[in-house]
């Protein structure tokens, strides 16, 4: 017994520490609502914090303000939100941009205000309709309740804003500047340790985890296109093969050992792109071998199948809908051409959830860099983020590690601070029935007008 109590007094010993040093930082920081107004509420936002005014906190405590901080904190994106009566100083027509004047950050912000709920944003961080429409769809699905209807636009919007955020250092000169250095050297010791081995093992067990989940999908993949090299009725020998025909299948055949040999190293679910980029680079050089073969004109470059990379690369664009969605142009193969011509429903690839199967891009973020490499080398990268509006996945593609570029050309890092300087028609602009009307446009802030529709 004493030996077991003293290895517990081990083990409490760091987490105490931690504890103390916390506690002692939540002491210093600012409470997440002050005496209330725009001064309180930029200075709120600057350092990253949620702001409810007073006079909201029985509809929206300190509590909820702290977890939804947190969220957008561990999100690491420029979001920032408010939550303020319908009333003065908070006025219809300028709350906005007097706040986001105050604040000067570029990002996106979200203002609860009264029984109405908007977001606009700087166009840098996220394009403005966006937003607005993110705001809209949270707000009518969860009628009246604040907490919901924050934290499923933080949700939904974290993955598509660009850019990092403040976490309290934007704006000036804060205290957290002098005391967090003083705590990181307090939680040198043992406390410190096991954080953050414990962070980084959490991190290690969702890779893995996530690779696990890719691994079956992507042998799948690697078997099929197996089976059509065997399939492959070419002999490099014959008296009919010619040098250009012999690199081809070589090309194909070097593709598929490629792909093998990167599944087998890799160690997380980045490592699946150059996986994938094989399999589509080799199955073009199986379709060029085709066409050299039966003295076809050899075919253009395209995107595989859409619908299911297997299926090769893509003959034509069709237009498709998901269900529920907005309808898009999809690249397509022949037979799911024909099916869509004749009213059918394309042969979609599903891939194992714990839902059950799910179309690969309602399947989670796992799968970005699975479909990253199929079509990450067209468009400039950022053909399949266009194709997956509106998706589970699409939503998660605007970043390097999932295939396609944040901005092209662009050095955004997000959490800027501009002061006034910033384009408040970004502002503008406004949507039908969705997070309520605030009464008509920014008065002399050149917004546009809050009732307008799409």
């Amino acid at each position: 017994m004493r030996t077991l109590a003293r290895r517990r007094s081990r083990g409490a010993g760091p987490l105490a520490l931690v504890a103390a040093l916390l506690g002692l930082l939540l002491l210093l920081a600012p409470a997440a609502s002050a005496a209330g107004g725009l001064d309180d509420a930029a200075s709120a936002l600057k350092q990253g914090r949620v702001y409810v005014d007073p006079a909201m906190t029985d509809r929206f405590g300190p509590a909820q303000a702290d977890a939804l901080t947190a969220k957008i904190r561990k999100a690491d994106k420029p979001i920032f939100v408010a939550v303020v009566p319908a009333a003065a100083p908070y006025g219809a027509q300028t709350v906005f941009n007097d706040l986001r004047t105050k604040t000067g950050i570029t990002g996106t912000y979200a203002i609860w205000r009264g029984d109405a709920f908007q977001a606009r944003s700087d166009h840098e961080a996220m394009p403005p309709g966006s937003a607005e429409r993110i705001a809209g769809a949270s707000f009518r699905s969860h009628p009246g309740d604040i907490g919901a209807t924050l934290d499923d636009f933080v949700d939904t919007a974290a993955p598509q804003v660009k850019g990092h955020g403040v976490n309290g250092s934007a704006g000036g000169f804060p205290a957290a500047a002098v005391v967090v250095p003083l705590a990181l050297l307090a939680l040198a010791g043992a406390g410190v340790f096991l954080l953050f081995r414990r962070a980084k093992k959490r991190k290690e067990e969702r890779r893995q985890a996530e690779l696990a989940q890719l691994r079956r999908v992507v042998d799948e993949d690697i078997t099929a296109f197996g089976e059509e090299l065997d399939r492959l009725d070419f002999n490099p020998g014959a008296p009919d093969a010619d040098d250009v025909q012999r690199t081809d299948y070589t090309h194909a055949l070097d593709s598929y050992e490629r792909a093998k040999r990167s599944m087998d190293e890799a160690k997380g679910p980045e490592d699946v792109k150059p996986v994938t980029e094989a399999l589509e680079d080799g199955r073009f050089a199986l379709a060029t071998l085709a066409a050299r073969r039966e003295k076809r004109p050899l075919p253009e470059r395209r995107p595989p199948c859409f619908f299911d990379p297997r299926h090769g690369p893509s003959v034509q664009d069709a237009d498709w809908a998901p269900a529920g969605g907005a309808a898009r142009t999809v690249p397509v193969c022949r037979a799911d051409a024909d099916r869509l011509a004749a009213g059918q429903d394309p042969d979609i690839r599903t891939v194992p959830t714990e839902h059950g199967p799910q179309p690969y891009w309602n399947a989670g973020p796992a799968y970005g860099p699975w479909a990253g490499g199929y079509f990450g080398g067209f468009g400039g990268g950022g053909l399949l983020p266009g194709l997956l509006v509106g998706t589970m996945l699409g939503s998660m593609m605007s970043t390097p590690a999932y295939g396609a570029p944040v901005d092209a050309g662009s050095d955004y890092e997000g959490g800027d601070y501009s002061g006034a300087d910033y384009d408040s028609s970004d502002f503008g602009g406004g949507f039908d029935g969705g997070g309520g009307d605030f009464g008509g446009g920014f008065d002399g802030g050149g917004g546009g007008d809050f009732g307008g529709g799409f």
